[in-house]
């Protein structure tokens, strides 16, 4: 006896559709029909496979990037203010320690930082977004990308950077530094230092965290330790060393300790 499928019932793929559901066409018969409208092109399943391009393109453009800082801050400070020099001062800087640097790809103090990079001779990347208003990439960059997605280009930062560094700026550099302490206090990513320059500006937030957050535990005392408040561009530089010098130290003894075990294991 054979079984038969439900006029009104149709598997498509790994899914099984009933009723009102069921397409009036197939998959392959739209693929290949050119005529028609052109929605699908912004149906889900289709954004899935611009997401992962976006994730390919990003992980194979940067995988080779060498140790980097990611510097954040505002798009609308103005070059020859006193806070874009200082960009370009730190970019300069993180330079001359060995790092790579990674910013939005914008302007303000985005540029200034791939600016102060790139005329020492630096490696300069801008990882850009799309967004309703015109944006383009400052003209300090080695290596741009322009995304779609804001949070593929957050994991670009995460995964790519050694530090965070974050200058004066409004809702989106204070996006990016929330995620970044959150992914550092929860452990998702390896601890790496988060530098907030400028302490007239930031020390309200800090404030506000240490008198508000603190007391009634919604945060522990030691994830006060997460953050580092600087004017000095020097100290910067020199948090973001340290740490460095220090994960790399710890790497090795870890890495002495296995190679122990395993000579111990050998030996019994």
């Amino acid at each position: 006896m054979t079984s038969e499928v439900s006029p009104r019932t149709r598997r498509q793929g790994p899914a099984t559709l009933r009723g009102r559901a069921v397409p009036q066409t197939t998959t392959d018969q739209r693929l290949l029909d050119s005529r028609g409208p052109s929605d699908w092109l912004h149906a889900d399943p289709w954004r899935v496979l611009r997401i992962q391009a976006e994730f390919v393109e990003g992980f194979g453009l940067l995988a080779e990037l060498p140790k980097a800082v990611s510097v954040f801050g505002s798009a609308r400070t103005k070059p020859g203010s006193e806070e874009y020099e200082l960009g370009v001062d730190i970019g300069a800087r993180l330079h001359d320690a060995g790092y790579a640097v990674i910013t939005g790809g914008g302007p303000g103090i985005m540029e200034a930082a791939n600016k102060g990079c790139d005329d020492n001779g630096g490696l300069s990347v801008g990882l850009g977004i799309e967004l309703p208003f015109e944006q383009k990439l400052n003209d300090h960059i080695d290596i741009g990308l322009e995304f779609r997605y804001f949070f593929v280009r957050k994991t670009m930062f995460v995964k790519y950077s050694q530090a965070f560094i974050v200058l004066p700026g409004g809702f989106g550099t204070l996006d990016e530094l929330f995620e970044a302490i959150t992914l550092v206090q929860t452990g998702k990513v390896t601890r790496f230092p988060i530098v907030l320059v400028g302490t007239a500006f930031w020390g309200g937030l800090i404030e506000w965290i240490r008198a508000t957050m603190l007391p009634s535990g919604k945060i522990s005392p030691e994830d006060m330790d997460l953050i580092h408040v600087t004017d000095d561009p020097d100290e910067v530089v020199r948090i973001v060393v340290d740490a460095h010098h220090l994960h790399e130290q710890r790497l090795q003894e870890e890495e002495a300790a296995r190679a122990a075990a395993r000579e111990a294991g050998n030996g019994s």
